[in-house]
């Protein structure tokens, strides 16, 4: 019998000073069962950061062709799509044919540098893509929060992201590696 997903609930409180944005956000969230702990709290992380009402989960890891996130409009059209990891150059470049807006976040230290470093040239011809990258070791420390059922508050604020749960707390400062072209 296969493996099956393991469940999250998180409840996150987004208070975005940098964007005005603040929401309630209810989520449910499937983790593959390849998907480590990382990579889970990136995503969350990553909702976070991109917050929007119509922002949700995609298939991600269980359907190869669907983004880790996305956000399309009231008619269907895709405004973000939203990856984690180091996909291939191909696939970027397809998202960014698909969608208005691109956004790519890596989470995983030199490997991702080295990543980068390979893809910079390429990548940076395209006028809808965002890069961030998130640093591994504040990734790792916010597996800490993970539980079957959470409650976040996160407050971002000059680019800075602080999340807290009870009485603890931790920054993630996240590195825009890429911005769109105008």
């Amino acid at each position: 019998m296969a493996t099956k997903a393991t469940v999250y609930k998180a409840e996150l409180e987004i208070s975005d000073i940098d964007r005005g944005y603040y929401a309630t956000h209810t989520l449910t969230l499937a983790q593959h069962p390849s998907e480590n702990d990382r990579r889970l709290m990136a995503r969350l992380i990553t909702f976070a950061l991109l917050a929007h009402e119509r922002l949700e989960f995609g298939r991600g890891l269980s359907n190869v062709e669907d983004p880790d996130l996305w956000q399309r409009d009231y008619t269907g059209i895709i405004e973000r799509w939203i990856e984690l990891g180091q996909p291939e150059e191909a696939a970027i470049r397809r998202a960014c044919g698909r969608a208005q807006q691109v956004v790519l976040v890596t989470y995983s230290g030199s490997s991702a540098e080295i990543w980068w470093n390979k893809n910079e040239r390429t990548l940076s011809r395209s006028k809808n893509l965002t890069v961030i990258d998130l640093d591994s070791v504040e990734v790792e420390a916010t597996t800490r929060f993970l539980q079957r059922t959470m409650k976040l508050q996160i407050m971002i604020q000059e680019g800075c992201c602080q999340l807290l749960s009870g009485d603890e707390s931790l920054s993630i400062h996240p590195r825009v590696r890429l911005a769109p072209t105008k």
